[in-house]
């Protein structure tokens, strides 16, 4: 079931039908995380996951979204507020918000990855990895580029 929180001229909803996939995908395209991934990519992400859209009125200024079961495990992805709307703590009540919201109570772990947010992060109890040896990974960074090799091998054409 959607919800949404209003604060001053500003509401978080997690309606996904609400978001605007073009916005979203518009500021990912060019983010340091993502660059150039294809706006059907980014429509998957947000139909499989927990999506907080931060719109201004009408119109959507942040996003993020969580990739959970719903039981023992989340990651915190694509969180961003357009630059137009920085500096008036929305960031930290849409963290407020995400770490609130009712599927994700009890989680054992609860994950994300950041280059330059890690201030804004710890103020809502995240830290680096405690066990980093335990942790592993496959990174593909080129993946959206056309002639990216996949994990299989295969290339696109």
């Amino acid at each position: 079931m959607a919800t949404d929180y209003r604060r001053g001229e500003y509401t978080v909803t997690t309606d996904r039908h609400r978001l605007d996939l073009k916005e979203i995908h518009a500021f990912l395209t060019g983010s340091y995380w993502c660059p150039g991934v294809p706006i059907a990519i980014v429509e998957r992400a947000i139909a499989n996951s927990l999506c907080f859209g931060l719109f201004h009125a009408q119109d959507q200024v942040g996003f993020a979204r969580v990739i959970t079961d719903k039981a023992t495990f989340a990651y915190l992805a694509d969180v961003y507020v357009l630059d137009a709307h920085r500096g008036k703590g929305l960031s930290k009540w849409l963290l407020e918000i995400i770490q609130g919201h009712e599927d994700l109570h009890g989680l054992r772990r609860f994950m994300l990855a950041t280059r330059d947010a890690h201030g804004l992060y710890r103020q809502f109890g995240f830290n680096e990895l405690a066990n980093p040896s335990r942790m592993m990974e496959i990174v593909n960074p080129h993946v959206y580029q056309p002639t990216a090799r996949h994990l299989d091998g295969s290339r696109d054409e």
